[in-house]
């Protein structure tokens, strides 16, 4: 259970300042879609069976997050840092990755269906044979490193 309403999150955001601080925090199967979250520190946080979709979250880091199941289609995730998460079972179809880092990121059943790569991080990334990459290509398919 998330420990913010997206009421609550929507005024920390308004009076946060140009980075807000979320790291550590429960926000899991919160409706964020479409927040403005760019550059905010969201380490550690957990997400896990939220909406993310369409929300900006350039520059933001969620080292060790939790995305699991979460659901990000078409959200901006220029040069964020995903360090680390586990997002097992997020849809991130269509989503903006370009130059994140996704270095040792768990991706076990994630749906990357037409994102964009370009320019990312991906060594040590954890994929299973249910992974769908941006070219529909499963599994040992596809290679990360060619997306990039």
């Amino acid at each position: 259970m998330a420990e913010l309403t997206r009421k609550e999150l929507i005024l920390v955001l308004v009076n946060a300042s140009s980075q807000p601080r979320l790291a550590g925090v429960d926000l899991s199967a919160l409706n964020m879609h479409r927040l403005d979250l760019e550059g905010a520190n969201l380490r550690g946080a957990k997400l896990s069976a939220s909406n993310l979709q369409e929300a900006i979250l350039r520059n933001t880091n969620m080292t060790g997050a939790d995305l699991q199941v979460a659901q990000l289609p078409f959200a901006d995730l220029n040069k964020a840092n995903l360090t680390m998460c586990n997002a097992s079972g997020a849809n991130f179809q269509g989503t903006r990755l370009t130059g994140a880092n996704l270095s040792n990121m768990t991706l076990n059943g994630a749906n990357l269906k037409d994102a964009n790569l370009q320019g990312a991080t991906v060594s040590g990334i954890k994929f299973d044979e249910n992974t769908i990459w941006p070219d529909g290509k499963k599994g040992s398919q596809g290679n990360p490193a060619s997306y990039t």
